[in-house]
Parts: structure tokens; sequence; C-alpha cells
């Protein structure tokens, strides 16, 4: 049980990443807050969650939305009693240079990853350094360390919340708040299967990773297990891949 008596809020906890996530912390004794805008897949995660015995609640939530993010964590509070861990979950995919790019698109794109990050963490620092401690964990990609053509507003908003991490794990390291974020490759999620229609475009994304394959959304859900946990209580301020080797050619 590596987050007994834990409370975490995980952002975009519908599907994908977010909710294999949120079913491995609850495995390990975290009570759990699903946010997302998504009604229904939210409350199916937090269901699932609770069918099995564990606690589990959902809080509709637009992470662009400040009185949203406010809204989360108060409910955190008031259902849980603290707040633990926020994993930053949430973000959306776009793919188009820059001269494609519509400004609506481009203000979207970083709304919802960078934004959603800095309005989030900020609605639950307070929490956790009136708790005297907590996990804050970010979710970047391989193209927040390295770059990639038509994905100009992503690898923009990905880069960015790699650093954002590193200057929050400087501000609010003397509160034991650690802040760290993840970069995984490419993980066989619904946002990916939107994209990868045949076979043949499968290979030739799984061959972009020397392990020659897609990762699993539960594969990055450990990563996020460990950032979360005590074991990892001298760990703060890093952006660690997960990503079959992508990022080390």
């Amino acid at each position: 049980m590596r987050l007994k008596d834990k409370v975490a809020i995980i952002t975009g906890a519908a599907s994908g990443i977010g909710k294999a996530t949120a079913i491995l912390f609850a495995e390990h004794g975290a009570k759990i807050v699903v946010a997302d805008i998504d009604m229904d897949g939210g409350q199916k995660t937090a269901s699932d969650i609770q069918h099995d015995g564990k606690d589990a609640i959902f809080v509709k939530t637009d992470v662009t939305v400040r009185s949203d993010t406010v809204n989360m964590v108060e409910n955190t509070i008031n259902t849980f009693g603290k707040l633990d861990i926020l994993f930053n979950n949430a973000g959306i995919a776009m793919r188009l240079p820059v001269a494609e790019l519509s400004e609506e698109d481009w203000h979207r794109c970083l709304d919802v990853n960078l934004t959603g990050v800095f309005l989030c963490a900020k609605a639950a620092i307070p929490a956790m350094q009136k708790n005297g401690c907590g996990s804050i964990i970010n979710m970047s990609s391989i193209y927040g360390i390295v770059g990639a053509d038509v994905r100009a507003a992503y690898v923009a908003s990905k880069g960015a919340v790699t650093n954002l991490t590193r200057g929050m794990a400087l501000d609010y390291a003397s509160d034991n708040i650690r802040v760290n974020c993840i970069c995984p490759g490419f993980v066989e999620t619904p946002l990916v299967a939107g994209v990868v229609k045949t076979p043949e475009e499968y290979q030739k994304l799984a061959d972009k990773h020397p392990l020659r394959r897609l990762g699993q959304p539960e594969e990055i859900a450990y990563g996020a297990l460990y950032l979360a946990s005590d074991e990892s209580a001298f760990v703060t301020g890093i952006a660690l891949p997960i990503d079959g080797g992508y990022t080390a050619g």
C-alpha cells in the first residue's frame, strides 16, 4: 500500500493514462478525486473504483477555468479533509505547423496543456502547504524534451510544462512540496487510437521507439505512483521519460 491514507486529485481521469493512474493509486490505498470535463467517463472511473471497495468521487472540472479548479480542491478538502497528491494529467493534442495553426487552436492547446497545469497547481498548493507536504506530478511529453514537426502548439505547451515543473520545484521545496513531470512516448490511449488508423501506421509509430512498441497506460501510471509515493521523497524538479527509449538517441 504505497499511498495508504493519501488523497489524490487526478485530472483527465475519465480515460487513458488518467483512468489507469486513478485505479492504480486506489489499489495502493489512496482516496481518489476524479477530475474531468467528461462527466460520463469521469463518473464511470469513480464508480469503478467505488465498486472495488475503495474511496473515490468525481468532480466535473474544466482545467482552463479558475473557478472549476478552486471547486475541485474545495470538494477534495470537504470530502477527504486534505490533499496530498495532484496529478495534472489533462491534456489535448494538436497536429499543425505554425503557418496553418489558427490563433484559436494555439490558445486552446496552451490553455489546456499549460494554463490548466498552472491553475490546478495554484488551487492545490495552499492546501498542500497547510498539510505540510505534497507531491505534484505534471504531464509533459517526449516533446517536452525533444522537438517534433507539425506540432507547433503541442511542443510549445509541453516544453513549457517541463520548465514550469522545474520552477515550481524550486519555489516550493521549502514547503516540502515536490514537483516533477512525466514525459511519455506514444501510449495506447483513445487519443492515439483516433490518429492511428491502420496496422501499418501503428508499426511506423511503434518503430520510432527503440523497444519497437507503444506504451500502455498502466506503465505510465506506475511512474506516477513512484513520484506520488514517499519512495521518491528526495526527488523533485525532474522530467522522467517513460518512452521506450524514444529520447535516448
